[in-house]
């Protein structure tokens, strides 16, 4: 999968499937059921390392990640999620992050959050040479500031920002755009007015794709329930009680059985005992 594909699959109407992932075993099962994208996702901030919100998330974790995920998901588009205060100081050091991401983690593009703010980084990262992903709507590195997880595109003035927001990304280079918790009816205008796929998360069924956190559609992940999430799996669930049954047959002496054990061969056995016979002997 490559970013062309992706562009030739919003043309020919085909729907677009990703999600997050964030080690080699998740990514590889990713791999087998052909989802087409697999984002590291700075929600693993959260789902991976337990911090409260995707803010704390460093390059170091991003890319520890990225490398894991990058071993499984050989088939798809992989793409790495510039996490917070990577991007914003300056152009240059953007690009220098996002190398790392191509470089060190094995992905093939990135992803930047904001709209207009962000559109010359989202160009000079693309002069680059390095394809990004844009994100707008609800942007959760910036949810503290924004007071909480609201619904993006509510009115004229905000939908006509988003709209705006959409068309300067295309301009500076983004080869796609997440729309994360954006009325439907907007992000139809903002998927029909782009040339390149949106990718919805939360935005309705108008997208040219889906994306939802890997812990949340296997009910992994329940600190968070958003209404968008679709749970297609309880996980959760299954190791609990996966857990609760083999501290049960440890706790009864029920595993391993002779079905889990090797044994040493009867002749092999008797000469071991002998022997240890003969020490027991020669010490008393």
């Amino acid at each position: 999968m490559n970013v062309k594909t992706l562009t030739e699959m919003k043309a020919n109407g085909q729907k677009i499937s990703a999600i997050t992932s964030y080690d080699y075993s998740f990514a590889k099962i990713a791999n087998e059921a052909e989802i087409d994208i697999i984002l590291v996702g700075d929600s693993g901030a959260m789902v991976m390392f337990g911090y409260e919100n995707t803010s704390p998330a460093t390059m170091d974790e991003m890319l520890l990640m990225s490398k894991a995920v990058s071993r499984g998901g050989r088939k798809s588009l992989l793409v790495g999620d510039m996490p917070f205060m990577s991007y914003h100081v300056s152009s240059d050091e953007a690009v220098r992050n996002a190398g790392r991401f191509i470089k060190e983690g094995g992905m093939q593009a990135v992803k930047i959050e904001g709209g207009l703010d962000v559109a010359k980084t989202v160009r000079a990262v693309t002069k680059a040479g390095i394809p990004v992903m844009g994100h707008i709507g609800l942007q959760p590195q910036m949810a503290q500031s924004w007071d909480g997880y609201r619904v993006q595109g509510t009115d004229y003035t905000s939908a006509k920002q988003l709209i705006e927001d959409a068309q300067e990304l295309e301009q500076a280079g983004a080869f796609c755009i997440v729309l994360e918790m954006i009325t439907k009816e907007v992000s139809k205008i903002i998927t029909n007015s782009l040339s390149i796929p949106t990718i919805g998360i939360g935005s309705g069924p108008y997208c040219d794709g889906q994306i939802l956190v890997l812990h949340d559609l296997l009910n992994l992940y329940d600190s968070l329930k958003p209404k968008f999430v679709k749970k297609y799996a309880d996980l959760k669930t299954e190791t609990f009680n996966a857990l609760t049954n083999y501290k049960t047959d440890v706790s009864l002496n029920n595993f391993p059985s002779n079905n889990h054990s090797w044994s040493l061969d009867n002749l092999e056995l008797k000469k071991l005992k002998k022997y240890f016979g003969e020490i027991k002997k020669a010490k008393i």
